[in-house]
């Protein structure tokens, strides 16, 4: 500053000795000095925001850092949403029926909640009859209606004994065949109905019950739309009818076969909601032990 100091003083003196106006000379000086501290408040300006761009641009490894921070937190998120879905999934699937009840007795008419099947041709009703009349377990029904009409004394022609629950053992068993037919193959076949036992898995105690025992006078048609059951009714009814042809002649009257009918009506109620319970049965006593046996 000083040496700019005594240039100027010394250009002053020289100007004026060589004529100059002091009224010029002095616009110039106040020119160059104006000059010279815009371009110091440029210089400073250019550093303020030089060091401001500079400060406010990120560190290098800032924005990988932040990159790869959020694929971890989604990734560590991941498996809990597919947990929460899978797990309450497992918690509505209350109505998964097997095809056996305890492994050994049959279930192959029992649909799961919300499972949908097409609808049963004449084949599937033929062969689900069947099964039902002459799988391996097939015996357990007729061998404990037989104990309990033999202990009753229902028909007392046949006696008692060995003998006895012989002859109880294979009328009832002839009836549970006679009735499987009936009920599962030729009047379904005949009014288009659905057979199968569409289980409802939601609900209260109650409210379950309720439907499980108006299975035996309601079903399905083959559409999907609820009628009433005429299979199960008439086909029950018919299958009575049909016993008094193997049955001693003194049980051939009309109070016995009504009696009868009832009593097949009401055993396939009672199964009806024996499958509705089955898979809580499943579930809470055995752990699902059983399967899809």
């Amino acid at each position: 500053m000083a040496s700019k100091f005594l240039s100027r003083q010394f250009l002053y003196r020289h100007a004026l000795s060589r004529g100059v106006p002091a009224t010029l000379l002095l616009a110039g000086t106040l020119a160059s000095t104006n000059l010279a501290a815009q371009q110091a408040d440029a210089d400073n300006s250019s550093a303020t925001v030089l060091t401001a761009s500079t400060a406010a641009t990120p560190a290098p490894d800032a924005a990988p850092q932040a990159t790869t921070a959020a694929p971890q937190s989604s990734s560590s998120n991941q498996p809990a949403s597919q947990s929460q879905p899978a797990q309450s999934t497992q918690e509505e699937s209350t109505g998964q029926q097997t095809k056996r009840i305890l492994g050994i007795i049959p279930n192959f008419r029992a649909v799961s909640t919300d499972e949908k099947l097409p609808p049963e041709t004449v084949k599937d009703k033929f062969m689900s009859a069947t099964q039902d009349s002459f799988d391996y377990s097939s015996i357990f029904f007729p061998a404990v209606i037989a104990l309990y009409n033999m202990g009753e004394r229902t028909t007392p022609q046949f006696h008692q004994g060995a003998a006895g629950y012989a002859r109880y053992f294979w009328h009832s068993a002839v009836d549970q065949t006679s009735e499987n037919y009936f009920v599962e193959f030729i009047f379904p076949t005949i009014t288009h109905e659905d057979s199968r036992y569409y289980t409802l898995g939601r609900g209260g105690f109650f409210k379950r019950t309720g439907y499980a025992l108006s299975r035996a006078v309601v079903t399905r048609s083959n559409s999907g739309t609820e009628v009433f059951n005429i299979s199960e009714v008439f086909g029950a009814g018919a299958s009575a009818g049909i016993s008094n042809l193997y049955y001693p002649s003194a049980s051939r009257s009309v109070g016995n076969t009504v009696s009868e009918w009832v009593e097949d009506v009401g055993i396939d109620a009672g199964t009806f909601w024996f499958r509705e319970f089955w898979p809580d049965i499943n579930r809470h006593v055995f752990h699902n032990k059983y399967g899809q046996q």
